[in-house]
């Protein structure tokens, strides 16, 4: 199947056609400057359709940041969803909207052809209640759905299942601490296939030390910076989340390599920014193996996890009593891109392999969205159905619904399930 891939932001449209079956990009293209000189997301999405002309592009797959408690797995986009996206938006205020967007320029631009969104926090639907809950008044944090659901979930979960296939086992048999790090940075316990700690929360700012984002911190912290003369809400967001993290520390920027080259040189902060960030991602590595009660593999991922040796080196440090042996060798050599996308870098000796994996979220997407629209087909003259088969259920548009059950906005609940959102429903019909 050729599934075009959109990730829409704030002033750009990234878009691959992959070919899922070969697992291989066909085309690929960056639309940038969006919102400067009247040029917006329907007319990079039109660039995205003309790059793509030479195939037949059978579904689009749509990342979108956050689906709050609702949206926990790859869904077919239709108003109801596109409506239940955009009350996700206090939650993701900088993401949604311009995921939003690029849905519905895909939509006006290829009508009939099938849409999926895939979440980043979907992967993460799996948290147990006692890793995705905050020591708040619990009606208030309802209310206001103020808990945990992570993010990178794409990443996490194409990682590990690329580990999985490399280390020659399933993956529900594997516990893994996959390491998305980049210029945003998140760890995940993956336990036997499933996210069970990770360390985004809310939102993208808790967790790891990032390039711009503080990670970990004091709520007193926010606090005492709030009551500053002059402080703002606006003023000690923009500090959090884009004046703090590598950025922040070093005082150099973001970019690890400018920080490994001025450390070299004697310059302390970047000095600082280095540990910090090493001593966060170490310390999450032994709290996961924890959590899950021991530990397979570590796997690196993202442009720092993938690129930087050194930084590699440093997070694993003082892990050999959990088995984790490096193999120097292996870690200065390796290299990782879409045609090898796994090497190991641990010692024969390690108990705990260590793996460098080539992340590839739009591969991911094009997958899901090829689950989905796999099993698509539209209500006709013939009285077909339409339905979306996932891993375990099916969806089911508004037509189709209609057409199953005539005069029915929304199914009856019977019974809730374990997915938050998700329940049993009264109605009954015979799949042949």
């Amino acid at each position: 199947m050729k599934v075009l891939v959109l990730n829409s932001g704030s002033s750009s449209l990234k878009y691959k056609l992959v070919d899922t079956e070969a697992r291989r990009t066909l085309v690929a293209g960056l639309a940038e400057r969006l919102g400067r000189g009247g040029r917006t997301h329907a007319d990079a999405i039109a660039e995205a359709v003309a790059a793509s002309a030479a195939h037949r592009v059978d579904a689009v797959g749509h990342r979108v940041v956050h689906g709050g408690a609702r949206f926990v797995h790859p869904t077919l986009l239709d108003p109801e969803c596109v409506a239940a996206i955009e009350e996700c938006v206090p939650l993701a205020p900088a993401h949604n909207p311009h995921n939003l967007a690029g849905i519905r320029a895909a939509c006006a631009a290829l009508p009939g052809v099938p849409q999926v969104a895939v979440f980043d926090t979907a992967f993460h639907a799996t948290l147990p209640r006692r890793a995705r809950t905050y020591a708040i008044d619990g009606v208030l944090a309802e209310r206001l759905g103020l808990r945990r659901y992570g993010f990178h979930g794409t990443s996490h979960a194409f990682v590990a299942a690329e580990a999985a296939r490399a280390l020659g086992r399933p993956l529900e048999e594997l516990r893994l601490v996959t390491l998305h790090l980049g210029n945003g940075a998140s760890a995940c316990a993956v336990e036997r296939g499933s996210s069970t700690e990770t360390s985004m929360g809310l939102t993208p700012l808790e967790g790891l030390v990032m390039g711009s984002r503080c990670g970990d911190l004091d709520p007193g912290l926010v606090l005492r910076l709030l009551r500053e003369p002059g402080a703002s809400l606006d003023s000690v967001e923009e500090l959090l989340g884009s004046r703090s993290g590598l950025a922040g520390l070093s005082g150099v920027g973001n970019d690890l390599r400018d920080l490994e080259a001025r450390a070299a040189e004697g310059h302390d902060p970047s000095r600082l920014a280095i540990a910090v960030f090493s001593h966060r991602v170490r310390k999450y590595i032994g709290a996961y193996a924890a959590v899950m009660g021991g530990l397979d593999a570590v796997v690196f991922t993202g442009g720092i996890g993938q690129n930087a040796v050194a930084m590699r080196r440093r997070i694993l440090q003082r892990l050999e009593f959990l088995g984790v042996v490096l193999d120097e060798a292996r870690n200065a050599a390796v290299r990782v891109d879409e045609a090898q996308r796994v090497a190991e870098v641990s010692a024969p000796e390690s108990r705990v392999r260590v793996l460098v994996v080539a992340t590839d979220e739009e591969l991911r997407i094009a997958e899901l969205t090829a689950e989905v629209a796999a099993g698509l087909h539209r209500v006709g003259a013939d009285g077909a159905v339409g339905l979306a088969v996932s891993r375990a259920h099916v969806h089911l548009d508004a037509a189709s619904l209609q057409a199953l059950f005539p005069g029915r906005e929304r199914l009856t609940p019977r019974a809730p399930l374990s997915q938050p959102g998700l329940f049993l429903a009264e109605e009954r019909v015979d799949v042949l």
